[in-house]
């Protein structure tokens, strides 16, 4: 960031003292604001904004085959793509490097990992026909402006894109043979609106000094030892978990990381939910 040494001990000592530099708690989030709609001619679409940070994500539904590992099972993939107009340090590599570790995060936040334990998208809702036919559901993230905590905003704009997500209803022809590839019929007028319940926000916990912060700017991220991001849903339950920065952490502290967060998950959710729904009303007025 090209910070001086009186300012990076102003932003710890600010820190410390449970004052930021834009006068926030070290718990406070910044104003998020969203927008859904924002992609006429995807599935569903949000633009979410926490301070100066200002992200879109995109949902596409298309048919496919599920994995032969997983029959009864669709499949969901997610991708970030860091625009260079963002911020100068995404240009070339900085930028694939940047838009890998975010969509793997992601992945492991919302989709539970390889393994899919945890998962905080249910993937048997889209299968329509067991080993046969399912929704395959692509999620594109877009990093517009960066002020810090991308992943937060990323996975708010993912969650605010599902819930503006109409998926066609199928109908399956009865005649089919068990061995054929069964034919299905896509509505036009029908469509199911996207669950999202069970759908989980991020929470990322940035460490500076000895105190950690939700969040954090893009001056703030430059002093942080590691950063834990956690996702918990609804009923309070660990979706997912994953920590960037060299510096080990405590088993303790993380077991205190995972009870803020799923403290300050309520704040973010209610507050998510508020303005998916104003914003779901805005669209349907147009």
């Amino acid at each position: 960031m090209g910070l001086s040494l009186g300012e990076k001990n102003f932003i710890k000592g600010g820190i410390a003292q449970d004052i930021r530099t834009d006068g926030r708690k070290r718990l406070t989030y910044r104003p998020v604001s969203v927008e859904t709609g924002v992609i006429p001619q995807a599935s569903g679409s949000a633009r979410v904004k926490m301070g100066a940070t200002d992200v879109i994500a995109s949902v596409k539904a298309e048919l496919g085959k599920p994995n032969a590992s997983h029959p009864d099972k669709g499949r969901v993939s997610i991708y970030v793509d860091c625009s260079p107009t963002a911020e100068p340090t995404f240009e070339g590599r900085g930028g694939e490097e940047l838009s890998i570790e975010l969509s793997t995060a992601l992945q492991r936040c919302l989709l539970g990992g390889k393994s899919g334990a945890g998962a905080g998208i249910d993937l048997s809702s889209l299968s329509i026909v067991e080993g046969k036919v399912c929704w395959d559901i692509y999620i594109d993230g877009l990093v517009v402006s960066s002020d810090g905590n991308l992943l937060d905003a990323l996975g708010a704009a993912i969650k605010a894109a599902l819930s503006n997500t109409a998926i066609p209803k199928v109908e399956v022809a009865a005649n089919a043979s068990s061995d054929e590839q069964p034919e299905v019929d896509v509505s036009d007028e029908e469509f199911l609106q996207f669950d999202t319940i069970g759908i989980p926000v991020i929470i990322t916990l940035t460490k500076v000094g000895r105190h950690y912060i939700v969040d954090a700017t893009a001056e703030e991220e430059s002093q942080m030892s590691s950063a834990v991001s956690i996702s918990v849903n609804r009923q309070g339950r660990i979706c997912g978990l994953t920590k960037r920065g060299g510096a080990g952490l405590d088993p303790s502290i993380i077991l205190d990381m995972i009870s803020v967060a799923k403290h300050v998950s309520e704040q973010l959710i209610d507050k998510l939910d508020s303005e998916i729904a104003a914003a779901e009303a805005c669209d349907e007025e147009l």
